[in-house]
Formats: structure tokens, C-alpha cells, sequence
């Protein structure tokens, strides 16, 4: 099937709770024929170097070799109290000591947090074992690298819900299950990224759910995304693969873009991407692919600061 969008600026690899190593995330990429894709993994800064054929090479290069311009990113998760605020952010210093720092909080946040809510899901009549968790259907990973979607993954495995989407949504939905882990503010984030002159994007946005509990008032999702743009936010996701995750609303992705395009585009760079995990290895019917949602060439060229990191 052809690609619906040429240019993908959100998508995940192993390093995080992609199922691709970097190399076939670039490699698929390229047979899809993406003239731009993104590496951008959950919480981890991105691998500026691969291994291929035994050699360590340039990641950007590598991909480049093979006609594909790959901007390098990391996707943040924030604020404890509200659910799916992403950032997406480009044009870092990757040596920044900002990175190691949050590397050290969200492990110790990750491990303390999706422990508990392993415990509260046993307690509440959804056997699971930690051990269960890292084994990670087959493919284990290290404490460290625990991500909350394999333990959605673990509860469709069981068959406590349909789908891993479905588990989400339950959690999501269920006071007596879910558990919020420390994370840092959007703000913060955004100040950081900013201070080593890169470029943030709020990710996926609708999935973020009205009303927001802001500090010690309800807030819109509207008025949020303000809050952000007044704290320097550059960018925000319209078009987003809402009919293949957890989405619950009612708008269909058109109407989405429709409006998110309406809104912001006046005040914000408008982003797009698939968030590709691959998740087809793993089973999933439908899933994601890279190309399935972002953004055109053009779009992108004309956002001179973000054109300006391609390779």
C-alpha cells in the first residue's frame, strides 16, 4: 500500500516500546519510500550512532546513504495529573547534562510506578507478574527500560481486554487501578529544550482528555495548549493515527486536523506523524506504519528551523 504522508516526524524504535531496531526503522522507512522519517523514543535521547555489518557508522548518514533524511528527537511524557502529554522535541544538545538527569528520574519514576500498577492490577482480579512484564512477550528487556505499553500489551495477551488500546483506555478510566508517576512538567521541558535551542511539539493532543485538572483549577484543552504556547511550544500533531490507538473521543481524524490546522496555524508549526511502534510483530491487527499520518515536503521546508536539522 503507498504511503499516505512522505514526511514522519514521530515514530519508535526498540529503545523504547517500538518492536524495530534502528536500523529497520530506517530500513523500512526506506522501502516505503519516506523522503523524511523521525526517531523519536519515549524518554531516551536518540542513537546518533548504529551498528551495520559489524561497523558503527553516523545514524543520520547511514540513512541518508539510502535516500532517506532521518531527523534524530525524543519524544517526553509529562505532567503527572494529566494523561498523554507528550512533547516531542528536535535540535537538542544531546549531551546537555538536562538528558542525563531526566534519564536518571523517569527510570526510578518507570520501575516504581508500572510495579504498582502491576500490584493494583493483581489486586483487582488481573493476575500478572513483574516478571511477565519484562518478558516483554518473548523479547525481554532490562528494569530500566520498562514501558507502560507492555503492560497494556500483557493485559490483551491475557485476555483481560480486547486489544492493548482497550487496556489503556480501562486504566486509564479506572480510579482503584491507576497509578500516576512522577513526571516533569511540560513547562519544564519546554523551558530546557528551548535553553539548548531546540524545537518542542506537543504530540497526539486529543488524546490528552477534557476537563484538565491545571494546578488548583478545570481547565480546557484549549487553554492548555495556550499555557504551552505561552511557555514557548513551537509545534503541535495534527494529523495522528487516532483511529489505530487510544483514542476516545468522537472526531474523526479529518475533523481533527481540520480544527487543530484552524486553531494553531497561525501560532504554531503544524506536525504530523504516524507514532509507528511496529507493533505488527507483536501481533496487533491494523497496525501502524510509518507514513500513515504527517506531514507533506513542502510543510516541512517551510518551517525553516526544522528543515534546517534534516541532514
Amino acid at each position: 500500500m503507498a504511503i499516505q504522508f512522505e514526511c514522519d516526524l514521530h515514530g519508535h524504535t526498540k529503545r523504547s516500546d517500538g518492536n524495530d531496531t534502528p536500523l529497520e526503522f530506517i530500513n523500512h522507512a526506506v522501502e516505503l519510500g519516506m523522503k523524511v522519517a523521525a526517531i523519536t523514543d519515549h524518554d531516551i535521547i536518540p542513537p546518533v550512532t548504529i551498528e551495520v555489518d559489524g561497523q558503527t557508522v553516523d545514524t543520520q548518514e547511514y540513512a541518508l546513504s539510502k535516500g532517506l533524511k532521518l531527523l534524530l528527537g525524543i519524544e517526553v511524557s509529562c505532567e503527572t495529573y494529566i494523561d498523554d502529554v507528550h512533547l516531542v522535541c528536535f535540535g537538542c544538545d544531546w549531551d546537555d547534562p538536562y538528558w542525563a538527569w531526566l534519564d536518571d528520574f523517569v527510570v526510578k519514576s518507570k520501575i516504581e510506578g508500572y510495579r504498582m500498577l502491576a500490584e493494583a492490577l493483581n489486586e483487582n482480579g488481573m493476575p500478572m507478574s513483574w516478571a511477565e512484564v519484562l518478558d516483554n512477550n518473548g523479547n525481554p528487556v532490562e528494569e530500566q527500560n520498562v514501558q507502560k505499553k507492555m503492560i497494556f500489551e500483557l493485559m490483551a495477551r491475557k485476555g483481560y481486554c480486547p486489544t492493548w488500546q482497550d487496556a489503556k483506555l480501562f486504566v486509564k478510566n479506572n480510579k482503584e487501578i491507576v497509578i500516576k508517576r512522577p513526571k516533569p512538567s511540560a513547562e519544564s521541558v519546554i523551558k530546557e529544550v528551548k535553553r539548548m535551542g531546540g524545537i518542542v511539539i506537543m504530540a497526539h493532543p486529543y488524546l490528552v482528555s477534557e476537563p484538565i485538572q491545571y494546578e488548583d483549577r478545570e481547565i480546557t484543552r484549549k487553554e492548555y495548549i495556550d499555557i504551552l504556547i505561552n511557555a514557548g511550544l513551537d509545534g503541535i500533531e495534527a494529523s495522528y493515527t487516532y483511529d489505530k490507538t487510544s483514542y476516545g473521543g468522537t472526531m474523526t481524524k479529518d475533523e481533527i486536523i481540520a480544527e487543530v490546522k484552524e486553531l494553531y496555524k497561525d501560532r504554531l508549526f503544524i506536525s504530523g506523524g504516524s507514532d509507528y511502534h511496529n507493533d505488527g510483530k507483536k501481533g496487533v491487527k491494523n497496525p501502524r506504519d510509518i507514513g500513515d499520518c504527517g506531514i507533506t515536503i513542502e510543510e516541512l521546508m517551510q518551517y525553516d528551523k526544522l528543515a534546517a536539522l534534516l541532514p
